[in-house]
């Protein structure tokens, strides 16, 4: 528990000095810490108080966390809202999450009969970027970087760099209509 508590304060330039104790109302911490206790019971094979501590810590912090997923040592999750780690993923040693990371499959319809891996498994070291997706079973590489809302959807070598498509600008126009507006909105 303390591992977490002296990362968050390495990583987080906002926890220096005196303010270093605001550190224990990170949503983050909260949610690992809880974590840490579902996953037990979990393992125990402990009916339904797993999902609930699950659940309840998804309304407190907005993290949801699946007590069946297995996260190694040391990882930070900045900011945490609408962070979701799905039941088989496996997340490495000192990784980062930023908020809106979704490490989660690609879907029922998509998961058949296969109960064993659907969610991705994460390296040591990686850092997951802001509104990053990884979908299905797929493996990042120790040591690499997903950018900020990239969609990952096969096995990434490690100490590699993924970057989402940045945006563009085509053009500069006038006034928009309505039209225009809902065009460029939907």
């Amino acid at each position: 528990m303390l591992e977490e508590v002296r990362v968050a304060r390495e990583k987080d330039p906002a926890l220096r000095g005196v303010s270093g104790l605001e550190v224990l109302f990170y949503p983050g911490i909260w949610a690992i810490w809880s974590y840490r206790l579902a996953h037990r019971l979990h393992r125990r094979r402990i009916p339904l108080l797993p999902r609930a501590i699950s659940q309840v810590v998804r309304m407190l912090t907005g993290i949801e966390i699946h007590p069946g997923a297995v996260i190694g040592r040391r990882c930070f999750i900045d900011h945490g809202m609408g962070v979701v780690i799905g039941e088989t993923a496996v997340v490495g040693d000192d990784v980062m999450l930023y908020h809106g990371t979704t490490l989660g499959s690609k879907g029922w319809w998509t998961d058949g009969d296969r109960l064993d891996k659907r969610h991705p498994t994460i390296g040591d070291r990686v850092v997951v970027g802001t509104g990053a997706s990884i979908l299905g079973p797929v493996v990042v590489g120790h040591d690499s970087v997903v950018g900020a809302h990239a969609l990952v959807l096969q096995d990434i070598p490690a100490h590699s760099v993924v970057r989402a498509a940045k945006s563009d600008i085509s053009a500069q126009i006038g006034k928009l209509t309505d039209e225009q507006i809902m065009e460029y909105c939907i």
